[in-house]
């Protein structure tokens, strides 16, 4: 585990915190948390696989929903990717 890894969990938590009750329902915001706790923990892409396939699924239905914007979600996207091990934002490119 890195600083830059606990600093993006951190985001991820925040922004489920400003953002989680008004933008999202209660099961997108355990999917988002699940996601994160399962990528701070992994130690290797293929643990986390599941998790990315999820978070791209969640953040296609919040565009195409138009509940949030294309940033928000390359903002949350990028923070969950950056909880991740070192290869998981090489791979998701």
């Amino acid at each position: 585990m890195t600083n830059e890894r606990t600093q993006a969990y951190g985001r991820v938590v925040q922004t489920l915190t400003e953002l989680g009750p008004t933008k999202l329902l209660a099961g997108e915001q355990a999917r988002i948390r699940d996601a994160a706790d399962n990528l701070i923990f992994a130690a290797s892409l293929d643990e986390a696989r599941d998790s990315l396939r999820d978070m791209g699924a969640l953040a296609e239905h919040l565009l195409k929903s138009g509940r949030w914007l294309e940033e928000r979600v390359d903002t949350l996207i990028a923070d969950i990717l950056a909880c991740g091990p070192s290869a998981v934002p090489l791979a998701a490119a």
